[in-house]
């Protein structure tokens, strides 16, 4: 997992703010489909706003699943509000 600075995560914050999640993570919690879904967002923007939907809190809890998310993907875990949680991953060229 990369390290993230505290300069890049108020970036990523700032820009994440006021977007819509674009992934929601059902109950089947963090499948194959959406690892893919988040890795192909991380490779195009460099960061993704993530969306914890109820039904897969009833097994786990929103950071266990975003921690979990963020390992599986070698991204950095940048801020988790409630059941939305922001991930970065700095484009490795």
């Amino acid at each position: 997992m990369n390290k993230v600075t505290i300069t890049k995560k108020r970036h990523v914050k700032r820009a994440l703010a006021q977007e819509k999640p674009t992934v929601c993570v059902g109950k089947n919690g963090a499948s194959e489909d959406v690892l893919e879904e988040i890795e192909k967002q991380l490779k195009k923007q460099e960061m993704v706003k993530v969306r914890i939907l109820k039904t897969a809190l009833a097994h786990e809890e929103a950071k266990q699943i975003a921690v979990k998310i963020a390992e599986k993907t070698g991204a950095s875990l940048v801020e988790i509000r409630g059941h939305t949680f922001m991930l970065y991953k700095c484009d490795e060229k």
